[in-house]
């Protein structure tokens, strides 16, 4: 995509947004899709393939385009980028980002073969169908190359994680205090089915949209086609558009001029959710690498502190975290709010879908960082071996469970004495199971169990 120029270069040091100034790196690529140059190239590209398609559709009297004309047409959205700067001009003009559009086309169109269609352009519609087509559009691409990829990623390396530290025994916590025992493969492998299933929702949702004039009813097509099928007539515009389409877009019958945005919310919601996930993800990693279960790379060059020098920091799942909680409120804010319109429309939603490749970036920018920070993890099983020898009365769970099957009396009573609030060794468990009125074969079974072993099939789940 050429690079679009403006007056005053921005730098990473003149940038109101972080995400325009210090992250701009990280998620350039997003301008292809959420950028004012990105709107402008869908909303040409809509208005072309909307044109090409009314020249197709049997009942309406456009003359239809040969190959070459359609080529024509299409290499006006395909050059867009480097002319975005010229339906600006237009709306200096107009002061309507829309209008701005149409008349950018119909110069372009000026003395060609198609000079003779130019009031096809943008018919019978109201902006809103443009607007929404190019959203879904817009949102559709960029959920697809970037969303879902860069999450993706991110997702492998939790689930390499898993396997590769499938058999490495971890002192659980539930409440914060030492629990029965997993494995951090297991650990690892929870966060990596939790976002597995989001990302499945997040490909198969699929985005709708609307092209129905200015209230919803077709008022102004039947006016001029009193025959035509509308129903007919949208769905098969969504389906001529979605031969681009990698995530595919359908066709919402019954709206008001707006889009309900209702299947945006629903995709704000499960970005929200995988968001909140990978926050819980990032929380965990934080207390691990405190406990020195997990333990960091050092980069020589690097600093952890201005004052300490011996501080590597997780700085990594620290910004994750914080960029995650800003993507977050975007998509509630954005959920929320576009779903209400008053009446048949209001424009209160313009500015906000403006904004939702912010929650994009914002969310791309976490994905990264945590990924950046899984890089340079490796578990010190020294130190996860410790804990767990530390805390051996997690297998009390165990000895008093064996105990009931053995219609043991009140087992669970007699282990709770034993252990509750203390914190015991291997041979403390030894010298209490020779006390027990339990024959030697038990006794041996029991003695079997420790805080390494009694995993249950954590190795196996981290696997699956």
């Amino acid at each position: 995509m050429p690079k679009i120029l403006m007056k005053e270069e921005l730098t990473e040091l003149t940038a109101i947004s972080p995400i325009d100034g210090r992250y701009r790196s990280k998620i350039s690529d997003l301008e292809k899709y959420f950028s004012e140059a990105a709107l402008i190239h869908y909303r040409i590209k809509m208005e072309i393939e909307y044109l090409i398609f009314m020249s197709e559709y049997p009942g309406i009297s456009l003359r239809e385009f040969n190959d070459t004309e359609k080529d024509l047409l299409r290499e006006i959205y395909k050059t867009s980028w480097a002319k975005a700067s010229a339906v600006k001009e237009h709306e200096a003009i107009t002061n309507h980002d829309v209008k701005s559009v149409e008349y950018f086309i119909k110069d372009e169109i000026t003395e060609t073969s198609l000079e003779d269609v130019k009031e096809w352009i943008h018919f019978a519609t109201t902006s809103e169908d443009t607007n929404n087509i190019a959203y879904t559009l817009m949102l559709s691409d960029g959920l697809a190359n970037e969303l879902i990829p860069n999450l993706e990623e991110l997702n492998s390396k939790i689930n390499n994680f898993a396997v590769e530290y499938a058999e490495t025994p971890i002192m659980a916590r539930t409440h914060g205090q030492p629990a029965s025992p997993s494995s951090f493969g297991k650990e690892f492998k929870l966060f990596s089915y939790r976002i597995s299933r989001e990302i499945v929702k997040l490909k198969e949702l699929k985005l709708t949209a609307k092209l129905n004039g200015a209230t919803g009813n077709y008022n102004a097509h039947l006016a001029a086609f009193p025959d035509l099928d509308c129903f007919d007539f949208t769905e098969k515009f969504i389906e001529a558009l979605n031969q681009f389409q990698t995530q595919k877009i359908e066709a919402n019958l019954i709206t008001s001029q707006i889009e309900s945005h209702d299947t945006i919310a629903e995709l704000f919601n499960i970005i929200e959710r995988v968001n909140t996930i990978i926050i819980g993800f990032n929380q965990d990693i934080w207390r691990y690498i405190s406990d020195s279960w997990l333990t960091q790379k050092v980069n020589d060059k690097e600093v952890g502190s201005s004052t300490m020098p011996h501080k590597v920091n997780p700085i990594d799942f620290e910004n994750s975290e914080g960029n995650l909680g800003i993507a977050n409120a975007l998509l509630h804010f954005f959920s929320s709010k576009l779903q209400i319109s008053r009446l048949q429309r209001d424009l209160s939603d313009s500015t906000v879908m403006r904004n939702i490749g912010l929650a994009f970036a914002y969310s791309i920018i976490a994905y990264k960082s945590s990924l950046k920070g899984l890089n340079k993890l490796s578990v010190n099983e020294t130190a996860t071996e410790k804990s767990l020898t530390e805390n051996t009365q997690v297998i009390a769970e165990a000895i008093q469970t064996v105990l009931r099957r053995e219609n043991f009396p009140v087992p669970y009573e007699a282990l709770k004495a034993l252990s509750r609030g203390k914190t015991l060794t291997q041979n403390d468990f030894k010298e209490f199971i020779d006390t027990l009125e339990v024959n030697e074969s038990i006794k041996n079974e029991l003695k079997q169990f420790t805080a390494q072993n009694y995993t249950g099939i954590a190795s196996k789940i981290a696997k699956l």
